[in-house]
This record gives structure tokens, sequence and C-alpha cells, in this order.
């Protein structure tokens, strides 16, 4: 079985509040992209690497490997307009069949652990889908009003989200829709049932300029 990772850089993180992309700055001396990308290199089952990136940076990423002495292999693809053309072109570029899985590139504290149980499980029933639950009271707005909700039915979902190569090409040839925020999201839509595999609290997607401290943290605790 081959394996494929299909890491998803196309956004520029304005929430962040950063003259640069998110995925480009600095944790552990560092890009935040080069320790997404390292990870999955270095997990077991060694997946090829493909890294879907605004075309705009391109030269500044390349430029970046010759600094920071990045030799992990990965193939650089352009991204689209939304998340779902980002990942259609990188799906797109993926030749023969295998298990692929998809990550957010600003969720650099992901284990070698959940990405070969990640890879495991689609394999075995198809897809596997990173979630975790919150530890906090949940409530929904109800017109003008909140009521609770069932924290225990509620599910949080990360990234990666591992499916069959080829069945999620034929997903993404939907057309977009605007409630397709992520592949499981598409994939559901195509007809497919989402299998749920235990994330990572330690999983953060870096969003806020604290985040970076977090994953700082997080990296440290893993050594």
């Amino acid at each position: 079985m081959k394996y494929f990772a299909l890491i998803v850089a196309g956004g520029m993180g304005t929430r962040m509040k950063t003259d640069i992309p998110k995925q480009f700055l600095l944790l552990k001396k560092k890009p935040v992209l080069m320790h997404t990308i390292q990870a999955f290199f270095s997990s077991d089952l060694k997946p090829e690497i493909y890294l879907v990136l605004n075309i705009d940076f391109h030269q500044y990423w390349e430029k970046l490997c010759l600094e920071y002495e990045f030799n992990v292999p990965h193939r650089l693809i352009k991204a689209g307009k939304h998340r779902f053309d980002s990942v259609k072109n990188g799906l797109n570029k993926i030749a023969g069949s295998g298990i692929v899985a998809v990550h957010d590139a600003v969720r650099p504290v992901i284990s070698n652990e959940l990405i070969t149980k990640s890879f495991c499980v689609a394999e075995e029933k198809g897809n596997a889908v990173c979630a975790v639950q919150p530890t906090d009271s949940v409530r929904k707005q109800n017109g003008e009003f909140t009521e609770s909700m069932n924290r225990n039915q509620i599910f949080l979902i990360q990234t990666p989200q591992t499916f069959d190569v080829n069945v999620l090409k034929k997903a993404y040839k939907q057309p977009f829709k605007v409630n397709f925020t992520d592949d499981a999201s598409v994939a559901e839509n195509y007809g497919l049932k989402i299998n749920l595999i235990p994330g990572d609290v330690k999983n953060i997607k870096i969003t806020y300029p604290l985040d970076i401290l977090i994953a700082d943290l997080y990296l440290s605790s893993n050594k």
C-alpha cells in the first residue's frame, strides 16, 4: 500500500495579524510548516508528501528551504481560491492508488502515533477523521436565546482526515458548496459514512498569536 500526505497551506492567516501567513511564522527557530512536513516524513509509514501553497509564496518557500537547509522531499503544488480547490489540486497530482492523509499546514504538533493510526484505520475502514470532544459546556443559538447541548454528542474535528485516494478524488469532483469546510464534509455529501477516531488535544491549529507559545510548549514536552 502506498501512503500520501497532502499538506494544505493555502491560507493567509488573517486572524494572526502578522505580515506573513502563519505557516511561515517561527516555531522553535524554524517555520511552522517545516515542523508539519518533518512530522510526516519522520513517521513510520513514510508517506509521499505533497505541499499545496499559494503561488505567490512558492519562491519564498523555496528560499526558506535553502536558508534553513530543509531537504525533506516534497512536491510543491499551486493552491486554489478555497481550501476545496487547494485539496482538489493536490489530489489531481497524486498518481495511482493508496491512502491519503489531508492535513492542515498549521497543525505542527502532530504525533507519529496519530499519523500511523489515521493511515491504518483508513486502510481498514475506508476513512479516518480525527476528532476530540469538548471539555467545556456547549450551547447553541436558538433565535433570541441559547440552549444547552449534550457535549458527549459534540466532536471538534481536526486533521489529518484520511481516505482512499481514489474515493476522495471522486468526492472532490462535486461542485463546490459553502458548507464544504473540510474533507469529511465533502466526502459525507458524496455519500460516505465518516469514521471518527480519537484525535489529540496537542494537535492544535495555530490560529492566534498565543497558539505559537502553546505549540512551543507541546513540542518541548514531546522530547
